[in-house]
């Protein structure tokens, strides 16, 4: 059997199943270290017994939703590569607007202090320490074990971060020239519009949040003003659906800074900036 054989028997179960095409590909390929044409020369190839246990043990595990980053144990984010497992979220393109946003709007090299609320896999936190090697990069989360996870990929990427475990503000002093967060934003009623690989896998404390979502937003909120300096910012990433809601959340609570909401490259509100 040629390789292309068991491939497209693959892709066949895969596209009654739902599963995305690519994902095959993409898993095979990064566990390898293989290029896209190494794969379609891989795929006129005889397939060993090996390659074919291996082919198939990646599929039934994507047939069971498994996201793929997972299963290779490992993202790209802002060209940085993060260590993921069930531990923390799989960063998003979405989130890398974030980070471009802040580092558009904050092009000094001053050692400015700065708070990443919520860091799950380090991957904000770490980003910004390594574009901005000057910035004294401080990152919470209420997992101690998404933090050894952020340890680990802050170690990995040459980075120093003081890591601090955290339900929002409670444990946190002192006061930061810009927070950040990427917060859990889902509401829980939501749930029918989640991937079934996003609700079967990635850990609910880090997706779902209630009062429609807007639950930790509203801590924020209360407690940023303490710690915040003079003109410190924040940066949030939103659902698509909450940028109103969270526009008046953060203007009750600094009136006297401008809030703005920001739409991702798909043109949805995804960022809420208060400056």
């Amino acid at each position: 059997m040629k390789v292309y054989e068991k491939v497209s028997e693959i892709f066949n179960r895969h596209a009654l199943a739902g599963v995305e095409p690519f994902a095959l590909e993409f898993v095979y390929r990064e566990r390898h270290g293989l290029t896209k044409l190494n794969w379609v020369n891989l795929l006129r190839e005889n397939a060993t017994p090996e390659m074919l246990s291996e082919l198939t043990e990646i599929s039934n595990r994507l047939m069971a939703h498994e996201p793929p980053q997972y299963i290779v144990g490992s993202a790209i984010f802002c060209d940085l590569r993060f260590k993921v497992d069930a531990r923390v979220l799989i960063p998003r393109p979405e989130t890398e607007e974030l980070v471009h946003l802040i580092l558009a709007e904050n092009k000094t090299e001053l050692p400015l202090n700065v708070l990443d609320i919520g860091t799950g896999s380090g991957a904000i936190a770490v980003s910004l320490a390594t574009a901005r090697p000057t910035w004294q990069l401080t990152a919470s989360d209420i997992s101690a074990v998404a933090l050894d996870l952020a340890q680990e990929n802050a170690a990995s990427n040459l980075t120093e971060i003081d890591f601090v475990l955290s339900d929002v503000f409670d444990a946190l002093t002192g006061k930061f020239d810009l927070i950040v967060s990427n917060p859990p934003y889902i509401d829980p009623a939501d749930v029918a519009e989640v991937d079934l690989s996003v609700d079967g896998h990635e850990p609910h404390g880090a997706l779902y949040a209630g009062n429609h979502g807007l639950a930790i937003y509203e801590k924020i909120a209360r407690g940023a003003r303490q710690h915040l300096t003079e003109n410190g910012k924040l940066y949030l990433e939103i659902g698509y659906k909450q940028g109103t809601a969270v526009k008046k959340l953060f203007e009750a609570a600094f009136p006297e800074k401008i809030v703005r909401v920001h739409q991702d490259f798909a043109g949805k509100d995804r960022m809420v900036s208060v400056r």
